[in-house]
């Protein structure tokens, strides 16, 4: 299996040669990744050659129009479903609240849902709202202890009357995953529908959501190297049921149906950038590099550039998961020996995603993020929108955690002066 390239990922991205940037070390990744030049090279010929509405019969508006199709097949294929699954929207808190107003054309009074203490509130409130309408909802309850959903327990809370389930695929706070294919096909014996948070997962490798048998998938695109907009992954039975929440002379068109305030054209022309990273990804690392991909060979389809796309995709996944281990281990291997700081989730790096959350002793996590960034190290420090959780963690919200979340492109050097900066600052 070929190793990450850091130098040629690193190449990718504008921000690395930046020059008011490089005496930085980035780790706030799970608020908002760097933007790879795919995507932004989109975003600026869309402004440029293309600032007009699209659609229209002139080549200038067909070809605007045709920039935002690619974008739909171009997410699609990473993530093992189909075009006509991907919708658009502003963002992921929008996505949601919008999906849970459409699920009022298929829920009924004294329909249940069952939502976490452990999610974004995005993935929580907007479902707990819906008891103003009749929806009732009952909480899958984290270990107070841990932090974990105990999947065991989840059957007590279903019901005949249990229609839905939201959860993340991790925590934004506590990293660690849950195994969203077991819970998925339990919530599935049980007749019931899954909504998955993943923004805290995706940018860390786009997942398979065809094999997570999840009927609706969320994510963040400007956590995934893009632009401003949220991704609703959601399977076509499943969007039969929805209520359309456009306007009412566009409830035919799949693109509108579900984003009240109409499409964000540049931007979504822009995404096919996303799809183009994770192409140049693969070819520079299976491909073009001739360690080719295990089992291309034997499947008769030559060139390794040409495998079929769930093969790259899974080629890819792996690529950057084993690029994160070692820089993750090293920073949990520091943070879990240290008497002052407290991690917050599990320290063990092959059960979590590399978003790392510390209560520090004696000191505020502003106060620390603050002086951190004095010496160029970028992180954040608060609730993270993770209100629920922290309260069930016995942490104050207003006093929130520090937190470091790394990419595939945060390196062991970045992690090394990380450390010599807490080292300092405690």
């Amino acid at each position: 299996m070929a190793d990450l390239d850091l130098a040629f990922v690193r190449g990718q991205f504008p921000a690395f040669s930046e020059a008011a940037l490089q005496d930085t070390c980035f780790f706030e990744n799970a608020g908002g990744s760097y933007m790879c030049r795919q995507v932004m090279e989109r975003l600026e010929s869309y402004y440029r050659r293309c600032k007009v509405q699209p659609y229209y019969p002139n080549p200038v508006s067909l070809r605007a129009g045709a920039m935002m199709d690619e974008a739909y097949g171009a997410l699609a294929a990473w993530m093992n479903v189909g075009p006509d699954e991907i919708y658009f929207g502003p963002s992921t808190s929008q996505n949601a609240c919008v999906l849970a107003q459409a699920a009022l054309g298929w829920l009924r009074p004294g329909d249940e849902i069952v939502v976490t203490n452990q999610d974004h509130e995005a993935n929580s409130g907007a479902w707990r709202r819906l008891e103003r309408q009749g929806v009732a909802v009952r909480e899958w309850r984290m270990d107070p202890e841990t932090g974990e959903l105990p999947v065991a327990r989840l059957p007590e809370l279903f019901s005949k009357q249990t229609r839905l389930l939201a959860f993340p695929h991790c925590s934004n706070i506590l990293g660690e995953r849950n195994p969203v294919a077991e819970i998925c096909a339990l919530a599935r014996e049980h007749g019931v529908r899954t909504v998955v948070d993943g923004v805290s997962f995706a940018g860390h490798g786009l997942p398979d959501v065809r094999g997570l048998g999840a009927d609706v998938y969320l994510f963040s695109l400007y956590k995934v190297y893009g632009p401003h907009q949220g991704v609703m992954v959601i399977a076509p039975d499943m969007a039969e049921l929805l209520a359309g929440q456009g306007h009412f002379f566009n409830a035919g068109v799949r693109e509108k149906r579900l984003t009240p305030a109409g499409p964000d054209h540049a931007q979504i022309a822009a995404v096919k950038g996303v799809g183009d990273y994770f192409e140049a990804l693969y070819r520079h690392h299976f491909a073009d590099s001739g360690t080719g991909d295990p089992g291309i060979g034997d499947a008769g389809t030559g060139d390794a550039g040409d495998a079929p796309a769930a093969r790259k995709a899974e080629a890819v996944r792996d690529l950057l998961h084993r690029a994160e281990a070692p820089v993750l281990g090293a920073l949990l291997d520091y943070l879990a020996a240290h008497a002052r700081v407290r991690v917050v989730g599990p320290t063990d790096p092959e059960r979590r995603s590399p978003t790392v959350s510390v209560r520090p002793e004696g000191k505020s996590p502003w106060e620390l993020a603050e002086r951190l960034g004095e010496r160029g190290i970028l992180c954040g420090a608060g609730h993270f929108y993770s209100v629920r959780l922290l309260e069930a963690l016995g942490i104050d919200p207003a006093v929130g955690v520090l937190r470091f979340s790394l990419v595939h492109y945060t390196s062991r050097e970045d992690v090394e002066r990380l450390i010599a900066a807490l080292d300092d600052v405690l």
